[in-house]
């Protein structure tokens, strides 16, 4: 008899249907696997004909032969335990093959019998409701997660006795057997949208000083803008980076779909947890490995840099990290993807990330301050060259975090913008934003294109023979040239401006003449020059701050 039950499996991050036909004859007593499989999956033989015997479903003497297509993919670490028994169950005649019309089955067995949960179901599920199918059988551990598809028809089982049971029992009356698992996924998103209990302990009103640290983080991330801090120990930098998730809009249920499909495919959804409704914010060890960092694996998981998508990836002591590490964020800060290539195939992941990094000016921490600071010139221009200038100029903007004033420190906290006060800024400049380029499959400013940029970054007269200056003066490249722009634009927006002015473009270059102070022989000179060139005063950016 032949038997045909389809399954689900993800190759990477891309979810596919697999096939998983059975076929059983007599002859000699055999459990063949076939279809470019690995030795893990071959496993799966031997836990199925035991859980079917301890289930109740002892099988004859027989030739089994299993094959999972399509056979051009290599099948690795993947869940077929549960459709391989269906499968069988369906060929010897003891479920009716109509049964399984338009229904996927996911699930792993135990030696008993158990369907324990998999990795992956999400967006598993979600394929397989584009592709047409109505029901979905998996484990019970899963069935939230899957019900966020809620066009599809979930029901989670704890044995395989139960998934048997439910599929012999008639369509009108399956329900009573297993009630199909709802998530209210509106819910979820009220739930998210309030941050009393997100931001407790890490609100922005507990910041005393560092106003431009704060004015700059601000525009980071209301234009999606990589940003590095520098400054000496005790600063707060690590303070305000762990706080930026606090002023960013919530997540978008498209956004959380994306966000919860990577770490469903990479296993690290709670239990229990049905959606990510709440921006990533990840903070790699300076110790973590190429492979930790972009994706490892004969068929590579997700690394850190996908498991940031939509969300934080904080690079703290970033001078710390390898060369190599650091030089391997080039590609997916550009391209907003990691693309890795294995003998399996060719694999990519999103990576459409904020980056933030925060470092010390020195290996001792205290340079430019000559009065604490030992360290030799030979000695920091090594440590600071630590950071290629190839991640430097992705970086869009650059902000000292000086050492704060007792004075500051002496305040209350009650002065302090909040984190609610900031995010409603960042959220109306998202708005702005995303009515922008409703027509241009982006998102936010730091994503435009040289044509986009020409588009909406339109300068006056005076505007452009001040770029003019800035260009020349600071020698950008073409990519920092962009970049100023993209991040006048984002200032403009928070102004509510629909023209860049000179402050605009004043201010976004002051993000970049940080380089030049720590990363550059020439010192201040770019910034003193821009300054006396121009008619036009560095604008501070905001009451208290200094660039």
């Amino acid at each position: 008899m032949f038997s045909t039950v389809v399954s689900g499996a993800v190759k990477g991050i891309m979810p596919y249907l697999m096939q998983v036909e059975v076929d059983t004859s007599d002859g000699l007593p055999m459990f063949n696997m076939v279809g470019f499989i690995s030795g893990d999956v071959r496993e799966a033989a031997e836990r199925v004909r035991v859980a079917l015997k301890n289930a109740g479903y002892p099988l004859p003497p027989m030739r089994i032969t299993v094959n999972l297509s399509p056979a051009d993919i290599r099948k690795s670490g993947i869940a077929v335990d549960l459709p391989v028994a269906i499968g069988i169950l369906t060929a010897v005649g003891e479920i009716d093959s109509e049964n399984l019309k338009d229904t996927l089955v996911i699930g792993e067995l135990g030696l008993d019998g158990e369907v324990k949960a998999v990795s992956g179901v999400l967006p598993m599920v979600s394929h397989a409701f584009k592709c047409g199918f109505k029901t979905c059988i998996l484990p019970a551990d899963n069935a939230r997660e899957g019900a966020v598809v809620q066009e599809m028809k979930i029901v989670g089982v704890e044995s395989l006795s139960e998934a048997v049971a439910y599929l012999k029992t008639d369509a009108d009356e399956r329900d009573e057997i297993i009630p199909p698992t709802v998530v209210d996924v509106d819910e979820l998103f009220r739930e998210a949208g309030s941050y009393e209990d997100y931001l407790k302990g890490i609100d922005f009103s507990e910041i005393n000083g560092q106003a431009a640290v704060k004015r700059a983080v601000e525009i980071a991330a209301a234009g999606y803008h990589h940003i590095l801090l520098i400054g000496p120990p005790g600063s707060g930098k690590s303070m305000v980076a762990k706080r930026i998730p606090s002023i960013m809009p919530p997540l978008s249920r498209e956004e959380a779909l994306e966000v919860s499909s990577i770490y469903s495919v990479a296993g690290m959804l709670k239990k229990g947890e049905t959606l990510i409704t709440r921006r990533p914010f990840m903070s790699p060890h300076h110790s973590i490995t190429e492979a930790a960092l972009a994706g490892g694996g004969t068929i590579p998981h997700p690394g850190v840099i996908s498991l940031s998508h939509r969300g934080v990836m904080f690079l703290d002591e970033m001078a710390e990290f390898k060369r190599n590490t650091l030089n391997l964020l080039r590609q997916p800060l550009e391209d907003r993807e990691v693309h890795i290539a294995r003998s399996g195939g060719n694999f990519s992941y999103p990576a459409d990330l904020l980056l933030v990094g925060a470092m010390n000016p020195c290996p001792c921490g205290y340079y430019p301050d000559l009065n604490k600071c030992k360290c030799s010139e030979g000695e920091i221009t090594k440590y600071l060259g630590r950071i290629s200038g190839p991640i430097l100029d992705r970086i869009d903007i650059c902000i000292e975090a000086a050492k704060i004033d007792v004075s500051e420190l002496s305040h209350g906290t009650q002065c302090n913008e909040s984190s609610a006060d900031i995010r409603k800024r960042v959220t109306a400049a998202v708005k702005v934003q995303q009515r922008r380029f409703e027509k241009e499959g982006i998102r936010f400013n730091s994503e435009m294109n040289p044509s986009q940029i020409q588009k909406y970054c339109k300068l006056g007269i005076q505007e452009q023979r001040l770029m003019e200056r800035i260009f020349t003066t600071m020698d950008l490249s073409a990519r920092a040239y962009h970049k100023v722009l993209r991040v006048a634009r984002t200032i403009a927006d928070l102004e509510n401006s629909e023209r860049i002015e000179a402050s605009h473009l004043t201010e976004a270059a002051c993000y970049r003449m940080m380089d030049t102070k720590y990363f550059s022989k020439s010192g201040l000179s770019a910034e003193q020059s821009i300054a006396g060139k121009t008619s036009v005063n560095l604008r501070k950016p905001a009451e208290g701050g200094t660039l």
